[in-house]
């Protein structure tokens, strides 16, 4: 198979390349590091890429939480324009097969049960609350404590940031072009990722790659609320390889399947930061209680369907990600 890989110079990008060439198909990298006019929002560059492709695994993005609705202009030009004009030159060229990097942000929170009210969606965290200590979100009905769990493709997406609607918006437009073209499309709702070649030192770069940067330092990781907020990591190698399974696969045509990726093995960010300042010799996290709006209390994923139905499975378990990632470069 010849595959288009957007974003292919990218961190998860590079690891799907890999992963396609160890498995005998064509990986073609279309990627502004590579070259500054392999933008996906030129349709004359996108199509002249296209030309002979059996599919197309789109990575590239501008990731991250963003400046609150500072630089919403951006994340939409990059994440939503270029999807649009990568689907619409697919459509034209005949290019039949998509692999969509999508991702849990769409959720919002994650799943809750009340003990009293079952499974509930509350609202996003008060900053009266925040800046109080009271880092858990309680039943909008009643106020009681919340017990998270895992959540499922299934769930009300919920996005609570200008990152978050881009990447939904991503998935809508991408269903849109799987109905009128009769394609296949999956999304893969990314969770945490982690590994080599993870970028360093900028506002986009994940938790897990300040965290080592501050131990590269010197410096104590600086974990905030109070580190009990869970997440689901997941290595870069095993969701490179969820990729090429989603490439290979027969999904339906003519509609969208979004599959949860995740390790199925959820952590604390302060299990991260202890994780790898162990690996790394310290110095041991210290917990700030600082918060920022937007985030999320406890979002972990339910990946079972793309085990069942695609047959993936993760490899690389959290205890040996985490001391390969405290060395990796």
């Amino acid at each position: 198979m010849r595959v288009l890989v957007t974003g292919g110079a990218g961190f998860i990008g590079s690891h799907v390349v890999d992963a396609l060439r160890a498995r005998g198909h064509e990986a073609v990298v279309y990627d502004v590091r590579d070259d500054p006019r392999a933008d996906v929002r030129d349709p004359e560059a996108v199509a002249r890429a296209l030309s002979g492709m059996d599919a197309v695994c789109h990575q590239a993005a501008l990731v991250g939480l963003g400046d609150g609705v500072a630089d919403a202009a951006e994340y939409v030009s990059r994440n939503d324009l270029g999807t649009a004009v990568l689907l619409s030159a697919m459509a034209e060229a005949g290019v039949p097969r998509l692999v969509l990097a999508g991702s849990m942000v769409v959720y919002g929170e994650g799943r809750y049960e009340c003990p009293a009210h079952g499974v509930v969606r509350p609202g996003p965290r008060a900053e009266a609350d925040l800046a109080a200590g009271r880092f858990d979100p309680t039943c909008p009905r009643c106020g009681a404590e919340l017990a998270p769990g895992l959540v499922t493709e299934d769930a009300p997406t919920d996005p609570r940031n200008v990152y978050a609607a881009t990447k939904l918006a991503q998935e809508h437009l991408s269903a849109a072009w799987a109905r009128a073209a009769n394609g296949t499309a999956v999304s893969l709702r990314y969770h945490n990722v982690y590994g080599p070649r993870m970028p360093r030192n900028t506002p986009y770069a994940g938790v897990a790659s300040f965290f080592r940067s501050a131990l590269e330092r010197g410096e104590p990781p600086r974990v905030f609320e109070d580190g009990r907020q869970r997440r689901d990591f997941v290595h870069v190698r095993d969701v490179a390889a969820a990729n090429v399974t989603a490439l290979e696969a027969e999904p339906r045509p003519g509609t969208l399947t979004a599959y949860n990726t995740g390790s199925g093995d959820p952590h604390t960010v302060a299990d991260l930061a202890h994780a790898l300042a162990a690996a790394h010799g310290g110095p041991e996290p210290v917990i700030t209680g600082e918060y920022r709006l937007g985030d999320v209390r406890h979002i972990t994923a339910d990946s079972s369907r793309l085990r069942a139905e695609l047959g993936w499975k993760p490899e690389i378990g959290f205890a040996e990600g985490m001391r390969e990632f405290a060395r990796a470069r």
